[in-house]
């Protein structure tokens, strides 16, 4: 039985005030006398970051060729008439967020501000997915500014500052000498459920959609290691957003594998649908607060806004062939094997030329090729390249070894198969999955034949081998 890809939802939550609590400014902030004065200039309101192209193309009201073609730098020049809702997704405001943070919390570990979360509440009530009526836990009423006060002085919690300095609310640690129940951490994976619980309410309320109810499988792929200091990365955040949600007789549980996670939990769901096990299996991941703002001073070097200020969430449904759904071919599956090495022509070549190859395909036989699409705006200025078109360069060069196409071409080749990097730098997130809404799109109204989906982790970063790790995974035009 083959499996397709029925649908995708990809959100974005902008969440400027959290900046200062990613691991990167968290550490560097320390060093400096006002942390908040010396961010706030570079800190973006809603309507900078809706109105941004990359954003934009995150959910799917513009496409990847019109960035191509979009006015440079994208922070100066916004997407005129930018809206919130695109057909993948949304971009949430920070004080909605923050509501979604709380009706997420089981614990009652996150105390919020009663004017924030009076705020929050109203908003939230009237939003079409999660809004009064959906079902969602509420939002719990807020507390008095001295409460707020005392859990940070008293109980260690974390505070969280808007961008103005005010006292939003505080995270209380779920243990007093756990590590690994800090309030920082807790946060951290509270800001990844909600993210991607908000992604998998899109995803059922798609038209045609999956009922939550024969949901039997969620699978979480994201880079959050939620667990006790017994059980460091226990998980199950997959079961938890499930709950959430309202998929009652799901289960599911986490696949870890760095950025590499989201092309081996969609391959795992396909081979659950194709074997019967399942028919109805959803792969999904929230957004990491650990990385906002991880490049936040090249960022101020260059009096540029900090871009790294959105949390990103997706969920993906995959399901019995349908007949119309783009399949998602098991036959011909990528593998950077533990013996492949890690020159970049071997890597490239087990990962493209070998699972084509095993179709008689070629690399001129895909439309598409989704691979790390890392925003370049957010990467260069501090001295990272720019990832997607370092990548694509590479594999126009194979093709260039394979005799598929000349030197002078390569250029070609990567206006045509490639596309500029448009995902916030989020790892697992930035890992091709952006790409899935406009392939779906391309691949049953539009022009797509054939499209191919890379991921890559950095395996050596657990100090537990010096391996790197790669999946690639072929969709395709149904029919």
């Amino acid at each position: 039985m083959r499996p397709v890809i029925r649908d995708v939802s990809l959100v974005l939550a902008h969440a400027p005030s959290f900046v200062r609590l990613g691991s990167k400014p968290l550490r560097e902030l320390r060093r400096v006398d006002a942390p908040l004065g010396y961010l706030l200039p570079y800190l973006r309101d809603w309507d900078a970051a809706c109105g941004y192209a990359p954003n934009q193309v995150f959910i799917g009201n513009v496409g990847v060729d019109d960035l191509a073609a979009h006015a440079t730098p994208w922070h100066r020049h916004p997407v005129g008439g930018a809206q919130r809702f695109g057909p993948d997704g949304e971009i949430m405001p920070e004080h909605e967020f923050l509501g979604l943070l709380a009706a997420c919390d089981g614990f009652d570990l996150l105390a919020l501000d009663r004017d924030v979360a009076d705020r929050a509440r109203t908003a939230l009530d009237t939003h079409p997915l999660i809004g009064r009526d959906s079902g969602r836990p509420a939002v719990p009423s807020g507390v008095a500014p001295d409460v707020i006060r005392e859990r940070i002085e008293k109980h260690r919690a974390v505070p969280l500052l808007g961008v103005d300095g005010r006292l939003l609310g505080a995270m209380l640690p779920g243990h007093d000498e756990d590590d690994t129940l800090t309030g920082q951490v807790l946060m951290e994976n509270l800001a990844c459920k909600a993210t991607a619980a908000l992604a998998l309410r899109h995803l059922l309320a798609r038209p045609g959609a999956v009922a939550a109810t024969d949901v039997r499988y969620v699978i979480n792929c994201g880079e959050e290691a939620v667990g006790d200091r017994y059980q460091r990365g226990g998980g199950n955040v997959a079961k938890a957003v499930a709950e959430w949600a309202g998929c009652t007789r799901a289960t599911g549980s986490d696949v870890k594998a760095f950025c590499c996670g989201p092309m081996h939990a969609l391959m795992l769901a396909g081979a659950m649908v194709a074997s019967g096990l399942h028919d109805d299996v959803v792969v999904l991941a929230g957004g990491s607060l650990a990385k906002l703002g991880m490049k936040f001073q090249g960022h101020l070097k260059h009096e540029m806004p900090i871009v790294e200020d959105v949390l990103a969430g997706f969920a993906a449904h995959v399901a019995r062939d349908d007949g119309t759904s783009p399949v998602l071919r098991l036959d011909a599956v990528g593998r950077h094997e533990v013996g492949s090495g890690s020159a970049p022509l071997a890597v490239v070549k087990a990962l493209y030329t070998e699972p084509l190859g095993r179709l008689g395909l070629t690399l001129l036989d895909v439309d598409r090729f989704s691979l790390e699409l890392h925003n370049p705006e957010a990467t260069e200025p501090a001295g990272s390249g720019n990832v997607p078109l370092n990548n694509y360069r590479t594999l126009a060069s194979l093709a260039v070894v394979e005799k598929l196409i000349e030197r002078a071409d390569i250029g070609q080749f990567v206006r045509t198969r490639g596309m500029p990097g448009f995902s916030p730098t989020q790892g697992h997130i930035a890992s091709a999955i952006p790409y899935l809404g406009h392939a779906l799109r391309g691949l049953t109204k539009g022009t797509l034949t054939r499209t191919m989906f890379t991921g890559k982790g950095s395996l050596f970063l657990g100090r537990m081998t010096q391996l790197s790790d790669g999946i690639s995974l072929i969709v395709e035009r149904n029919g």
